[in-house]
């Protein structure tokens, strides 16, 4: 619902306010999926080792299920590798990339 109304703002060209978005904290490469291909241990061991590798482009996302969204915020998503998150911060539609200005473990 929330992200719904922060989307019918910006095509009507309303100001931004903030929004939190929950989902999984994963990398650009496995951004859909549950890793099972992987031969890690679990979801987070697989982030950490595809961050790891460093490929050119490779970021941390949020994956909300049915969307992957970019993360301003590099730094904070390496304290949550594979785990469910809110962030809170304004999204940019064209894009697909919130402007964090917090995440926190989802309860």
């Amino acid at each position: 619902m929330k992200k719904t109304l922060l989307l019918l703002m910006l095509a009507g060209g309303l100001p931004l306010f903030s929004a939190t978005f929950t989902g999984t904290i994963t990398d650009s490469m496995c951004a859909n999926s549950d890793h099972s291909d992987m031969k890690a241990k679990s979801n987070a061991d697989c982030v950490r080792e595809c961050m790891k590798m460093g490929m050119k482009g490779m970021s941390y996302v949020l994956w909300d299920g049915k969307n992957t969204y970019k993360l301003s915020d590099q730094q904070t998503p390496a304290k949550f590798p594979g785990a469910k998150v809110t962030v809170t911060g304004t999204l940019d539609a064209k894009t697909k990339t919130i402007q964090v200005t917090g995440m926190a473990a989802a309860q």
